[in-house]
């Protein structure tokens, strides 16, 4: 069994521009899908992907009716679950939240460089407090982001003071935080944080990806690729390089995010 825990789709119409326009932000990033839902489909049979999680953004407040309404739609996909997204600067963000929960959605996810705030923003505490009320998961991008210049809105530090504002499970992307091993494993090991192990394969170090296992445990890791900018196969040959026994290999490929999304 694997559970990719995190993975990008767009409605088609908009999918072949939304590639385009992230892949050049990203400095020409070669995506692996074609960003549509089928074209994931196929990669995650490709890959031995038994079920994935598309982790939606809302980049400006107009746009998270829209973008939950398609997390919604793909939501009934028997492999596939979705998380929502809301902009913090939405005037119905809380209302979008009771919406994202009746309608089902496991969670939501933010991006705080593309949606421009600090993740330990104060503003953002009403935000976190109904999220936490409706006990969904909370996903972040954390780390650097190839598409922005410094300074990046998702850093060790900033995840270490939001996580108090939440009484629900708060995922930390990439390890983390995409290009700060050393910070993870100074502030957010030990931690009630939960990493996704996404957009490792050549972007970490094997010593920096052993080091963040050993220290912060197998229990709240969840495998992930960042589908279509990854494939899960290159994730899994890091995973796979580590030492680690075979049964929190199974934890961190399957059994954590089952237990997470109570499947």
């Amino acid at each position: 069994m694997l559970i990719d825990f995190h993975t990008h789709a767009f409605p088609p119409r908009i999918a072949q521009g939304a590639m385009r326009k992230l892949s050049y932000a990203a400095g020409g990033l070669q995506p692996q899908t074609d960003g549509t839902l089928a074209s994931l489909r196929e990669q995650m049979r490709l890959d031995g992907v038994d079920i994935a999680v598309v982790q939606s953004i809302a980049t400006n407040p107009t746009q998270q009716s829209n973008v939950n309404s398609f997390a919604m739609e793909i939501n009934r996909d028997d492999a596939i679950f979705a998380f929502g997204s809301v902009h913090p600067d939405a005037p119905d963000a809380l209302a979008e939240l009771e919406r994202i929960k009746d309608a089902g959605l496991k969670g939501v996810k933010f991006h705080p460089d593309y949606q421009h705030f600090y993740v330990d923003d104060e503003k953002m505490i009403p935000i976190y407090k109904k999220i936490s009320s409706l006990g969904l998961i909370t996903l972040f991008h954390a780390g650097h982001e190839y598409g922005f210049a410094p300074p990046y809105h998702a850093m060790p530090e900033h995840m270490l003071k939001a996580l108090k504002w939440f009484d629900s499970p708060v995922v930390a992307a990439h390890w983390g935080g995409v290009g700060c091993a050393m910070e993870v494993l100074e502030t957010l090991c030990e931690t009630d944080l939960w990493f996704d192990l996404s957009f490792g394969y050549g972007a970490m170090s094997k010593w920096a990806a052993q080091s963040i296992v050993d220290k912060h445990g197998p229990d709240r890791l969840l495998f992930a690729s960042d589908m279509p900018w990854r494939r899960p196969s290159w994730e899994l040959r890091l995973l796979d390089s580590l030492d680690i026994g075979e049964e929190d290999r199974e934890k961190i490929r399957w059994k954590n995010a089952a237990g997470l999304l109570s499947l």
